[in-house]
């Protein structure tokens, strides 16, 4: 594949994804539009745990993107509109990646239920790339029978071998990780 790609619009076998300067300029990598972006696999590839924490995420970010274009224009935003912006504009940050540093799947788990359950509305939107950096060190560092939970059950609505469920799990390591984080 040539290094330079001439247009915005990327055709894979399953679909096209549709890349945009803007996002490129602002620092976000992938600059993936996931509002115009379509794939005929899409969810059929993702594991039942992904779909359970990013089921609503591509809504939300499309929802965000159409807002925040709208709310330059205007100064007056309901709480509403006020909080679905800064959830996006937090998901956005959570979504960056740096070169060569994929997560595994359960790692992207707890990653992205942190921003989908409104665990970094708290956060200063400049603090999200760092709350995420410590969060994966701390669950890789002291989590893993989670980490191992979430992998073999593919699942955060069953049980992990502690017999607890793992959704409540990846909710008390949040509650406490967000209260130690500073």
């Amino acid at each position: 594949m040539s290094a330079y790609i001439p247009t915005n619009v990327i055709s894979i076998t399953d679909g096209q994804i549709f890349l945009e300067t803007d996002l490129f300029n602002s620092g976000i990598r992938p600059a993936v539009n996931v509002g115009l972006s379509v794939s005929r696999v899409g969810g059929s590839a993702q594991v039942k745990s992904t779909k359970q924490v990013a089921g609503t995420m591509k809504s939300e970010l499309s929802q965000y993107r159409e807002m925040a274009a709208f709310a330059k224009f205007g100064s007056d935003l309901d709480a509403t509109t006020q909080r679905q912006l800064n959830r996006g504009a937090r998901l956005t940050q959570l979504l960056k990646q740096p070169q060569y540093s994929p997560l595994q799947m359960e790692e992207q788990v707890v990653v992205i239920y942190s921003g989908t359950r409104g665990y970094l509305d708290k956060v200063p939107t400049d603090a999200v790339v760092r709350y995420e950096a410590e969060l994966l060190r701390h669950i890789r560092a002291d989590k893993q029978a989670l980490l191992a939970d979430i992998r073999d059950q593919k699942d955060i609505s069953k049980n992990g071998k502690d017999g607890a469920k793992i959704e409540d799990t990846i909710k008390a390591t949040l509650e406490a990780f967000s209260k130690t984080f500073a």
